[in-house]
């Protein structure tokens, strides 16, 4: 099987001034969390489409691998609210 590579789907920056207390950290929530095949020859390299179909060039790699770990879910377990259940139906086939 292709390698799986996770990427996160990132909400849209607020254009509203932030908290002082949440000034530079840059950090954006993640909306869905996605799997992707990866990109040939480069396994660590997202491909250009989601599981489900979605353009992955917005997206961010997720530090967290399928294939290191062996019987757990394809998806980190904080995110388990956030998963695509397109990709997640494909990835139980």
């Amino acid at each position: 099987m292709t390698e799986i590579v996770v990427v996160y789907e990132l909400d849209k920056p607020v254009p509203t001034r932030p908290a002082p207390e949440a000034q530079g950290t840059g950090e954006r929530p993640v909306r869905k969390v996605h799997a992707a095949s990866a990109a040939p020859g480069r396994p660590t390299a997202t491909g250009p489409r989601t599981l489900c179909g979605k353009d992955t060039f917005a997206m961010d790699t997720a530090p967290w691998k399928p294939s290191e770990h062996p019987g757990a879910v394809w998806y980190p377990a904080e995110h388990a609210s956030v998963v695509c259940a397109e990709c997640d139906a494909v990835m139980e086939v």
